[in-house]
């Protein structure tokens, strides 16, 4: 109590003597944060187990503000600054989501949003289609790629500044909604009308899936959405068709995780029936065990995983049951290491709070969650701490925790928790300086923006050419002036050219103008088809599951 008169009084003096609207905001906050202290949250499990007089303490604390305190307040605002302190307090993972944010959250993992179905970009300040969604409302009423948004409901969009955000404002909407568009299309005179009707537009969490050679299939997932199980059967399934698939290489890489049971069913894929995929916990959760169930598309045959850093969650989930159950080959560098289950509970105004609520563990037992005991900052910086420790280039430099040492269910191989899933093949981080150029050029969107002017110009006789992309992929070239004038284009935006790096680069960065073309012209499939021919990961995987014994003996061995 002493405490608060004393913070009290010290407030009251520095308002009667400076009146300083920084001075003002600060102490607001420091009442904020002392408030936030009490903060257990609102709902009714809460009063169940005798936390109810917290919240009771902290609806004081907001009515005493909003009757005495000096200024007007929103206590909205104070509210939702309360719980986004206090989820920080807890783990990494526990999340505030404001109502605004909902939705928007939800669609990429939902696997669908409401709209008119295009992909787009703003090229010199004016919006074009560089696709149509395939059975989109767009496609169906005629929209090109390379048209021009000139009009959107009668209001001029075309030179006026319009960003991302304004067109997503613009263009999504109620399904069965209408939304008029008038657009300049090349060789035409006068501007075309169009009337879209609005409607369910699919996400799509599988990036590509084509056959690499005779015998093995290439499946990449950017995330485990609630569409992910099917799109990864169906690409399968495909596969099979036409293919004899004996092997299978999962490309997790970049993939931050989603669902759970997602997760759970895609590593069910490759299982046979009975099998321990992941169990979660909680002091508040019982013990949860996932079994693999029916038979799989993959159960037979011989698999590798691609994981990276950025490959977290369910990626963590799928990898860790093929690893502990000796079923296929990692390849890549440590993973992210995020073994912690969020659940998601709405609150009264329709915002939402996602909230830690177990742990979850591999069959082997394994907890993979990375330490965060040294606070946020300190686990937010992690790649970069694993940049300095130099484990992205050496793997005698990865941390291991002797006391989180686990064995594989078949071939009793040593594997580790506390931090990721290490690969069982290592391949260090590609570091070759003479990139940056390359990457600058990327970050300032000269690169993007070139492959885009190029097909707009040229995409009726590039359509001509190449029918499909069996022709595309074998004669089509990106020639030594094509890069002169990529290089030139990155000077218009101070991009220093470097002669040196442009002799070290020139193979990769045809490589990566031709990929996506290929994806302009047809779709990311065929962008990873082309970019892959020089993957150093991809290419370890395809060598070793060319040789049985290899790949056998890597299953048998210890490689931790």
């Amino acid at each position: 109590m002493a405490g608060k008169i004393i913070a009290g009084n010290f407030f009251q003096k520095n308002w009667i003597l400076q009146k300083n609207q920084v001075i003002k905001k600060y102490w607001y906050m420091r009442l904020l944060v002392r408030g936030i202290l009490i903060v257990i949250f609102f709902i009714s499990s809460n009063f169940a187990s005798g936390q109810g007089h917290n919240v009771l303490k902290f609806n004081r604390l907001l009515r005493l503000v909003e009757s005495y305190y000096v200024d007007s307040v929103d206590t909205d605002q104070l509210t939702e600054v309360a719980i986004i302190k206090m989820l920080s307090e807890l783990d990494p993972h526990s999340v505030y989501i404001s109502k605004e944010d909902v939705d928007k959250m939800n669609e990429p993992l939902q696997g669908s949003f409401e709209g008119i179905g295009i992909s787009f970009n703003i090229l010199r300040d004016t919006l074009m289609v560089l696709q149509t969604i395939p059975g989109g409302p767009s496609e169906k009423v005629g929209l090109m790629a390379g048209d021009r948004i000139i009009y959107i409901d009668d209001e001029l969009v075309a030179g006026i500044g319009l960003t991302n955000q304004d067109v997503f404002d613009r263009l999504r909407g109620e399904k069965g909604t209408r939304v008029t568009l008038k657009i300049l299309r090349r060789d035409e005179k006068e501007l075309l009308g169009f009337e879209i009707i609005r409607d369910k537009i699919p996400i799509y969490s599988l990036d590509a899936s084509y056959m690499i050679n005779e015998r093995t299939g290439y499946v990449k997932l950017n995330r485990f959405s609630a569409t992910s199980t099917t799109e990864f059967i169906e690409a399968v399934q495909g596969l099979k068709e036409n293919n004899t698939v004996e092997n299978l290489i999962l490309d997790l890489r970049g993939n931050g995780g989603g669902y759970l049971k997602s997760a759970h069913e895609i590593a069910d894929q490759f299982l046979p029936y009975g099998k321990m995929i992941v169990y979660t916990e909680g002091i508040n959760n019982p013990k949860r065990d996932y079994l693999s169930t029916t038979e799989g598309v993959f159960e037979q045959g011989r698999v590798i995983i691609l994981i990276d850093g950025s490959s977290a969650s369910a990626s963590e989930i799928v990898a860790g049951a093929v690893q502990d159950w000796d079923r296929g080959v990692i390849i890549g560098r440590r993973s992210f290491g995020k073994g912690l289950v969020q659940q998601p509970y709405l609150l009264t105004d329709g915002s939402m709070v996602r909230l830690t609520t177990a742990h979850y563990y591999t069959p082997s037992g394994r907890c993979i969650q990375k330490p965060y005991e040294n606070g946020m900052a300190d686990y937010r910086e992690d790649l970069m701490n694993r940049i300095e420790h130099g484990e992205l280039f050496s793997k005698d430099s990865i941390t291991i925790i002797d006391s989180l040492k686990y064995k594989t269910l078949i071939n009793q191989r040593i594997v580790y928790g506390g931090g990721g899933i290490i690969p069982d093949v290592f391949i260090p981080l590609d570091t070759a300086s003479y990139y940056r150029y390359y990457n600058q050029l990327n970050r300032k969107s000269v690169v993007n923006q070139f492959v885009i002017d190029y097909v707009d110009t040229h995409r009726a006789e590039l359509e001509q050419a190449y029918p499909d992309f069996k022709a595309f992929k074998e004669s089509f070239t990106i020639t030594d002036q094509m890069l002169e004038d990529l290089w030139a284009e990155g000077e218009k935006k101070d991009i220093e050219r470097d002669e040196e790096a442009i002799k070290m680069l020139t193979e990769h960065a045809k490589r990566h103008l031709k990929a996506i073309v290929a994806r302009d012209l047809w779709n990311s499939s065929e962008f990873y088809e082309i970019i892959n021919a020089d993957d150093e990961e991809l290419i370890k995987a395809v060598d070793i599951l060319s040789n049985v014994g290899k790949y056998t003996t890597i299953l048998r061995e210890n490689n931790q």
